[in-house]
């Protein structure tokens, strides 16, 4: 049975409070305090493969979206021994701009996304900005241009990437928003990627204000328990505590690179 590792690359940050995490519009406490975001792009490696989730944006994407871009995500990359321009996969958890941009950064990869989330994002509910503001239409463009190009593989649902890899539709933060599942020494791993941008999101059963069906988003937090082995197996998409929680895997990336597995 293969095992695999897993890396989290931030990438950017941006400074948020508390109450602009939670749809309910509350702080964990009575003092609205900061809670920001940090921006990973994850890298899963073994059976002689190397799959990197969600490709991030780039400095002009946030300068245009007030974000601190710190790297490039293929920076992180490289630090862990990883050629952008080898890689085979990349899978695409959702469409929304910090987590699908810098295609030429990857020109030999094929792109996994869910179908759903490509008729999400070219379909009605993108002229409404309340669904379409997290999307950049030239991002969406790109996805749409490599699907001619025959670099997207399409899933509908569950997916098997390989053996102890696999994608699982959860939907909830937009209609075809998918999770990865890796099999390593520790056991189940799940990235959860927006399912659950926060441990508090999923912990306290409070969903991000980013969101296409609050019920989805909600059944998604007990999807993420059922393919991980633990509550501790899962890596939500955007908490910075995942940095002080496990270890960098070798001096000099502390603080950029963590090791998940």
């Amino acid at each position: 049975m293969e095992q695999y590792e897993v890396y989290a690359i931030k990438y950017a940050h941006h400074a948020r409070r508390a109450s602009e995490n939670f749809l309910d519009g509350k702080a964990r406490d009575a003092h609205d305090g900061p809670m920001p975001l940090d921006y990973f792009v994850w890298l899963v490696r073994g059976a002689g493969r190397e799959i990197v989730v969600d490709s991030g944006f780039s400095a002009a994407m946030a300068a245009k979206r007030g974000r601190d871009h710190i790297r490039c995500p293929t920076e992180g990359l490289r630090a862990l021994g990883c050629d952008s321009s080898k890689v085979k996969d990349v899978v695409i958890t959702h469409l929304h701009y910090d987590h699908v941009g810098n295609f030429e950064l990857f020109p030999a990869a094929t792109f996994h996304l869910q179908d759903l989330e490509m008729n999400y994002a070219t379909g009605r509910h993108m002229s409404d900005v309340k669904y379409g503001g997290a999307y950049e239409v030239e991002d969406v463009v790109g996805v749409v241009r490599r699907v001619y190009a025959g670099r997207v593989r399409f899933h509908a649902g569950d997916g098997e990437l390989g053996d102890g890899i696999s994608v699982h539709l959860i939907g909830g933060h937009t209609m075809g928003l998918q999770v990865v599942r890796v099999r390593t020494r520790r056991g189940w791993l799940v990235l959860a990627s927006d399912a659950s941008h926060f441990y508090a999101n999923m912990e306290q059963v409070r969903p991000f204000p980013i969101v296409w069906s609050v019920p989805d988003m909600v059944q998604g937090y007990r999807r993420l328990l059922e393919l991980a082995d633990s509550p501790a197996h899962i890596i939500p998409g955007h908490d910075p505590l995942v940095l002080e929680r496990y270890p960098a895997p070798s001096p000099g990336v502390e603080g950029i690179v963590v090791r998940l597995d």
